[in-house]
């Protein structure tokens, strides 16, 4: 296709991707201000906090890795112009989400007796588990959440979910406020009050989400209920679970492999030192932060491939996959210069030691290598999602992180010049994982003959 075709398809997902960017900044700014609220009344309830999170965010992977599955399948059907398809999906992708939270909430309480065998130390140990029990319990609204987001996308509606994400970050921090400190009030119940600040605004968003949706008259014909379409409680079909799996189970390993791969080079650093697991944190911070970008647009190319797919329109898929992945490599290459000219200005946010600073800055510059390498293989992964081809980019991703990057991180970091070559190794996975799935999806969209 022309270069023409190539834009136009370039501002469509970019017009998708907007509003879901600023929802997935938005989530990370309210575990921001959530460590800013709670560091203040200590070092004890923030350490509990991370542990807490540490344990809540691999559950919290699994799960939006399973439920991946609805912005595909209900793109894909929306496209085909079949809104009865669109609704039944939602349905069995609440029941997912119902199944997965309850499920992993219970893992997460039954966790609690064993908090101590994390090695934490024991004063972190005894202020976690009322917090901890309580934001297990959040996993169930978070989930549901991410269903009722996910359809509103499939079914071009992004704005919505923006901006009750961003409604919830702000309730949150009232909530903090109060619960927190004992404003208003309020007894302060310091960690245990961020806790259920978490909790109360994760309920409200799904509730506030629910509205939207269900008083839309826009996506009034893919709604449950709605002439044509079967009732929220009718019978679930076993083969649309299944069907739905196939693509969420693999879709959760390669999240779960790349998150392993971070957890297990967090892990390396602080076998080097101190110093380096705290420099790895800040340059981590920031590349986290910039990854929101290409992340939005692996979410958005995904749901549109996923449409284009129902609409039948083959000559598209390439346009779209891979005028995504430019773009995503021209914010990298941005990213780039910022981090390799301001790295030691950006850095000296978060600390004042100098020793922790200058290794943090000589890491920002490996940071600003890879994120190019990291923000190609997320948007190649979701464009994949997109054609519902997950098994295979599941394999590249273990070989990628598991195969590659920590054994390379391991033998150059650990054993070899120090915390640079941990990084060294994540680059190389990165960039393997980037490539090869590149290659996949040019494979998997060849013109039909």
């Amino acid at each position: 296709m022309s270069a023409v075709s190539y834009l136009t398809e370039i501002r469509r997902t970019l017009a998708l991707a907007f509003p879901i960017v600023i929802g997935q900044l938005s989530q990370m700014l309210m575990g921001i201000t959530d460590s800013v609220m709670i560091g203040r009344v200590g070092s004890v309830p923030l350490a509990a906090s991370a542990f807490a999170h540490s344990l809540f965010t691999m559950a919290f992977i699994f799960g939006i890795g399973v439920l991946m599955s609805v912005s595909v399948l209900v793109a894909r059907a929306h496209g085909a112009r079949q809104p009865a398809a669109c609704a039944d999906y939602l349905r069995h992708g609440m029941v997912l989400a119902l199944a997965f939270g309850v499920g992993g909430a219970g893992l997460m309480f039954g966790v609690v007796p064993w908090l101590d065998g994390f090695g934490q130390p024991t004063e972190v140990v005894a202020a976690v588990e009322p917090y901890f029990q309580i934001i297990a319990v959040s996993l169930v609204p978070t989930l549901i959440f991410q269903v009722l987001r996910q359809f509103s996308e499939a079914v071009g509606h992004p704005w919505g979910p923006m901006g009750i994400l961003l409604a919830s970050v702000g309730l949150n921090v009232f909530l903090n406020w109060v619960l927190i400190y004992g404003h208003l009030g309020a007894p302060a119940l310091g960690l245990e009050g961020a806790g259920w600040a978490t909790l109360i605004s994760r309920v409200v968003a799904v509730a506030g989400l629910w509205a939207w949706l269900r008083h839309r008259q826009a996506v009034r014909r893919e709604w449950p209920g709605e002439p044509g379409n079967l009732r929220w409680f009718a019978p679930f079909v076993r083969s649309r679970l299944r069907e739905m799996l196939a693509i969420g189970v693999p879709a959760a390993g390669q999240l779960m492999f790349e998150a392993g791969a971070f957890v297990a080079a967090a892990l390396m650093m602080g076998w080097i030192g101190t110093v380096p697991l705290a420099a790895h944190q800040i340059a981590l911070s920031c590349a986290a932060c910039t990854f929101m970008i290409p992340l939005g647009l692996s979410i958005a190319t995904s749901v549109r491939i996923g449409r284009t797919v129902g609409e039948g329109r083959h000559e598209a898929l390439r346009p779209i996959g891979f005028g995504a992945l430019a773009t995503g490599v021209a914010c990298a290459v941005l990213f780039t210069l910022v981090f390799v000219l301001a790295g030691p200005w950006i850095v000296r946010g978060f600390t004042h030691e100098i020793e922790v600073a200058t290794l943090a800055a000589r890491l920002l510059i490996v940071a600003a290598i890879f994120q190019i390498f990291d923000g190609g293989q997320v948007i190649g992964a979701g464009a994949l999602r997109g054609l519902a081809d997950v098994k295979v980019p599941t394999g590249i991703t273990f070989l990628a992180y598991w195969v590659l990057a920590l054994p390379t991180g391991y033998w150059l970091g650990v054993r070899g010049i120090g915390p640079m070559g941990v990084w060294y190794g994540l680059a190389l996975g990165l960039a393997v994982a980037a490539v090869l799935l590149a290659i996949r999806f040019y494979i998997k969209t060849k013109p039909v003959a």
